[in-house]
């Protein structure tokens, strides 16, 4: 429901559709440029000569057309295509990074929504313990066994219980509407989730395949390209404009009288060179290559915020997994605390105090328990949207997949011209072709990495 549904991810699909467009509108450069022209005016001329005034005046019109081809840019044409191809693969990445965060965010909701079911039900049951045992002591204290301060002790933990009871409903509320906004659905009985498997033995496994998947580390790359492209476009603005140029045009023979005609034909090759420009293009070159370098830094930080991720996660991962046979352990040993407790305030062994106590404690441990477990999980699926490795397949292996390809390959040839505008790309390309390389990661600081003892322990049965 969320890879197909979500508003954020058909959105994002959306601008990656919108940006195929700017591959044919680039390679638009390399093909004919037809323009016409006309008009139709009066011209009144005087000039004074030594008898006097004289001029003409008169109505005329004129229709022109003007078909230029562009033959060589010196790279110019190639820069706007390499831009392009950098902004469409960004747009791409980003979407990945796009449906990465949301279906992390679809995890989250998820597990908490069942995690707050259940400490809504252990608040319940909590307060139902806590109920039995008030009537209890309201019989006792009837016939004088307890004290009044037992009775009042106990009726403040209702109290408390019945104040968590809330709080625990709010929460669930909160979670509720988080899974709506994210799914589109309310929840209904939700099963539990699938596991998650992580397939990575060790954390250094988990940064490798970090550096060629991480969705962060990828849409940085894509993003340093289409400055890195930029530099080109701007650096071909130095070279030769060759064009070739037509002309026609049909029209009065003076501007003064439209009843003779005239027409004209022309052809010709234009070379333009720049030579001066009071620095302009040096000064955007400059600009440019500094935006490129900034780029590259972030490359860098993107790096360092996967590798935090990872550690972070990894570290958290397995120590929330070795909890759970604490947490486990724990339940049982504080129900039997608590009923054999019960027990021995009936005999007079334990006051109410201690009861009441043992309930607090087997609340505390079985929502630490039910929280410890949604943790977990949530963490798995953040480890693997660290690595790059969740996506829709790993969730719903069967979904059908979103194919950005199928839009792209509709436009992309849009508006060529067959052979002419490959001919004038490869030629306009003689400078080199689409940067498709990464830049290396030249941060020292990328480099340093921790490294937690030991391996994730195995996931606990649900």
């Amino acid at each position: 429901m969320t890879y197909w549904n979500n508003p954020t991810l058909l959105s994002q699909r959306a601008r990656v559709r919108a940006s195929d467009n700017r591959l044919p509108q680039a390679r638009a450069a390399y093909g004919l440029n037809l323009s016409a022209q006309g008009s139709y005016g009066y011209q009144r001329d005087r000039f004074q000569t030594a008898l006097g005034w004289a001029g003409n005046q008169g109505w005329s019109s004129t229709a022109t057309a003007i078909l230029t081809q562009p033959l060589f840019t010196s790279g110019r044409s190639a820069g706007g295509e390499k831009i392009a191809i950098a902004e469409i693969a960004f747009a791409r990445d980003t979407l990945r990074l796009t449906e990465t965060q949301t279906l992390l965010d679809t995890v989250t909701a998820y597990v908490s929504v069942i995690r707050d079911r259940e400490n809504v039900s252990i608040a319940k049951e909590n307060l139902g313990l806590l109920g039995r045992q008030l009537t209890d002591s309201r019989a006792r204290y009837e016939v004088r066994d307890i004290t009044s301060a037992d009775l009042q002790q106990i009726e403040t933990r209702v109290e408390l219980g019945q104040a968590q009871l809330l709080l625990a409903q709010g929460r669930l509320a909160g979670s509720e509407a988080q899974f709506v906004q994210l799914v589109g659905m309310a929840p209904s009985q939700l099963a539990p989730p699938t596991e998650l498997d992580i397939g990575l033995g060790t954390i250094d496994q988990a940064y490798a395949l970090s550096e060629r998947r991480s969705p962060v580390i990828r849409a940085a790359q894509s993003r340093e390209k289409i400055s890195r492209a930029s530099v080109d476009a701007v650096r071909a603005e130095f070279g030769p404009d060759i064009n070739l140029r037509g002309t026609g045009s049909y029209g009065s023979v003076t501007p003064y009288a439209d009843n003779l005609r005239a027409t004209e034909l022309r052809g010709e090759v234009v070379l333009t060179m720049p030579l001066l420009d009071g620095n302009l293009r040096l000064s955007r070159l400059r600009e440019v290559q500094e935006a490129n370098s900034a780029d590259w830094r972030l490359i860098d930080q993107a790096v360092r915020d996967t590798n935090e991720a990872i550690a972070s996660s990894w570290q958290q991962l397995a120590t929330t997994r070795d909890s759970l046979a604490n947490y486990e352990r724990a339940v049982a040993a504080a129900r039997k605390a608590y009923d054999g407790a019960v027990e021995q305030e009936t005999a007079g062994a334990r006051t109410t105090l201690d009861v009441l106590d043992l309930a607090r404690d087997l609340l505390n441990v079985r929502n630490g328990y039910v929280s410890a477990r949604a943790d977990e999980y949530i963490l798995r699926a953040g480890l693997l949207a660290a690595v790059g490795e969740l996506d829709a397949t790993q969730m719903v292996p069967d979904v059908e997949r979103y194919d950005p390809n199928v839009h792209f390959e509709k436009v992309r040839g849009r508006g060529d011209t067959p052979l002419l505008t490959p001919l004038l790309s490869g030629l306009d390309h003689l400078g080199g072709g689409p940067r498709v390389d990464d830049r290396p990661i030249t941060d020292p600081g990328a480099g340093v990495r921790i490294t937690p003892p030991g391996p994730i322990p195995p996931a606990p049965r649900p």
